[in-house]
């Protein structure tokens, strides 16, 4: 399985993120409101209006990974 390793650290943005965002839209909002470097290895958390979705971004070395969770 990929995944990051033990001690990563884990941002959550405060708010609502609107989920129609990519990857491009998710690092503009890294680098801009949570004011980090989107590629430096952290997790980065955005949920939806009505906190059934989630999503997730993520650098591994290679490329952004977008991990998307809604509860159907």
């Amino acid at each position: 399985m990929i995944g990051p390793s033990g001690n990563v650290q884990v941002y959550l943005a405060c708010g609502v993120t609107d989920m129609r965002r990519g990857i491009d839209g998710l690092s503009t909002l890294v680098e801009g409101v949570i004011r980090q470097v989107p590629g430096s290895g952290a997790i980065f958390g955005f949920r939806s209006r009505r906190a059934d979705r989630i999503k997730l971004l993520w650098w591994d070395d290679q490329g952004f990974c977008l991990f998307y969770k809604s509860r159907a």
